[in-house]
């Protein structure tokens, strides 16, 4: 690939699938969110309710970009991505049910000054009741992702969640990787990486991009200075079931591939068998 020398634009992609009343305050916020002028690219995954293209026929520095089909969030932001001109060297990639603090974009971008092998510029999301989401994390392993598996979900503060999460007083610092809901990223560490691994439909994806970024020599930097709140899927909390499936799936698919080999087979079985029964104990 040809290497590209982009300008210091600025380009906001989300990928909307029926966003619902989410997407205008997501795009009306992010106006108060920076001070540089932003274009705006709604790559749709196949939207019945309309709202995309109002929000884009209503506002001048929105653009539809339909995606041909529901890709899921990584395909979707990649022809997001995509449909950038080369005058944008900043990319922001974000759910559509994103609600922006006044400033917090700018300040993704002076942390971008203060790390000049920055790929990825995390914010802190707090979600609705204030509470901050744990958006910077370790990468999974074999022993945290087990005990997090296991107790996660009926004994909060594990220690096994507890390190995976990072669940510490918010500083800036590098991570392993950064919530796929809201980030700012380097177009030339995008491109360095391909984007997005589109085999993860949704969930995890993130995940892969924050371990193939540093991989290349990136950093992934987590802001608390950058705030932003996540409402809340709009389009997932339709299908709460099948999300929590499409997870587990992915859960497999990142270690599965990590571990690869006759002698990971007994544990990609029991990987999947576990997974299997968590998923079965979850949606009953």
């Amino acid at each position: 690939m040809s290497r590209v020398n982009y300008g210091d634009g600025l380009g906001v992609v989300t990928v909307t699938y029926s966003p619902g009343e989410t997407l205008a305050p997501f795009v009306d916020t992010l106006a108060k969110a920076t001070s540089r002028p932003v274009r705006v690219v709604l790559a749709d995954n196949g939207s019945t309710d309309g709202v995309p293209e109002a929000v884009a026929a209503s506002r001048d520095h929105v653009e539809f970009v339909p995606t041909g089909g529901n890709l899921g969030y990584g395909g979707g932001a990649n022809r997001g991505v995509a449909a950038l001109g080369p005058d944008v060297g900043w990319v922001l990639i974000s759910n559509p049910d994103i609600e922006f603090a006044p400033g917090s974009v700018d300040a993704l971008l002076e942390a971008a000054e203060r790390w000049p092998r920055g790929g990825m510029f995390g914010p802190l999301i707090r979600e609705p009741s204030g509470e901050v989401y744990p958006s910077a994390r370790l990468l999974p392993s074999i022993g945290r992702g087990i005990g997090h598996a296991l107790f996660g979900s009926v004994w909060k503060s594990n220690p096994w969640t507890r390190a995976y999460r990072q669940e510490t007083e918010p500083v800036e610092r590098t991570a392993g990787w950064l919530s796929g809901s809201c980030f700012l990223m380097r177009r030339e560490a995008f491109d360095a990486v391909g984007g997005f691994d589109e085999k993860y439909f949704m969930y995890f994806e993130d995940v892969d991009l924050g371990e193939r970024v540093a991989a290349a020599g990136w950093d992934n930097v987590y802001v608390p200075d950058a705030e932003v709140v996540h409402i809340g899927g709009h389009s997932t909390a339709r299908a709460s079931a099948r999300m929590l499936r499409e997870h587990h799936r992915s859960a497999y698919r990142y270690l599965a591939d990590r571990h690869p080999g006759v002698l990971w087979a007994p544990f990609r079985a029991a990987l999947k068998a576990g997974l299997a029964l968590r998923v079965k104990i979850l949606t009953r």
